[in-house]
């Protein structure tokens, strides 16, 4: 079996394939001071859960973008699994050439993301993940990466909203409000923070598709990426797994 993990700033989602069928997948929260001990015990009671053993697991491919933890599951596979992980970077997928000034600044997650789209779709693509930080990536019709967009998070930009104007309220944003125009202050929050953000969202796949010759497909993932998916105009699906099948390709190839 196969053992993938995707380790961010807030989640780290993780799964385990038997050939190219995930037969498990977990998210969980980033614990950032986590031991090997910690590390440990989560995720054996992940697997026990679903009925899977240490020995199961032949291979660990890992894509990180919070380096504190890079030593603790470096630790963890070699101590309980029995093997090194593979580390992904900007050069684990030769498939897919990076075009950018410096490859080694394009986070992991990115990368397998776009190899993943580009795997399934095999076509110009945009794709954008809901994560600690928005992301958009690029991606030609031949399969290479382009380069992409990064702003902050709708989660990140909402925390700042409400820590820094102390007479609001703080409001869940997991749905949008039936209209633009809030009928009182919390409905206008949630209108701010949803459809601008699907205004960016929006707003940036256009340019982005102006710059890459007039055309792309636009896949999302992440958190929010079905809220998001709803209320845009350019978001033509969402692929919950995209960052676990890249990780699963990868992985193949190794």
């Amino acid at each position: 079996m196969l053992f993938v993990i995707d380790v961010g700033n807030t989640h780290t989602v993780m799964g385990i394939y038997k050939g190219d069928a995930l037969v498990g997948n977990w998210r969980v929260h980033t614990e950032k001071a986590a031991t090997e001990d910690e590390v440990n015990i989560l995720i054996h009671n992940l697997f026990s859960r679903d009925g899977i053993g240490y020995a199961d697991v032949e291979k660990t491919v890992i894509s990180c973008v919070f380096p504190p933890l890079v030593t603790t599951l470096d630790t963890f596979c070699r101590k309980n699994l029995g093997h090194a992980p593979h580390w992904v970077d900007a050069r684990s997928y030769p498939a897919m050439p990076v075009r950018v000034r410096n490859p080694a600044e394009v986070g992991a997650d990115r990368i397998v993301n776009a190899v993943a789209a580009y795997a399934k779709y095999r076509s110009r693509l945009v794709v954008i993940d809901f994560g600690t930080a928005t992301t958009f990536d690029a991606v030609s019709q031949k399969g290479e990466y382009l380069g992409g967009v990064i702003s902050p998070g709708i989660h990140i930009a909402s925390e700042a909203l409400f820590r820094e104007a102390s007479k609001l309220p703080r409001v869940e944003i997991f749905q949008a409000p039936e209209s633009v125009i809030g009928k009182d202050t919390i409905e206008s929050i949630q209108s701010g923070i949803i459809y601008g953000y699907t205004a960016l969202v929006d707003g940036m796949v256009a340019r982005m598709k102006k710059e890459m010759g007039g055309t792309a497909r636009v896949i999302a993932t992440g958190g929010l990426a079905h809220l998001m998916y709803r209320v845009s105009e350019s978001i033509e699906a969402v692929e919950p797994t995209l960052t676990l099948e890249g990780l699963r390709i990868i992985g193949e190839g190794l």
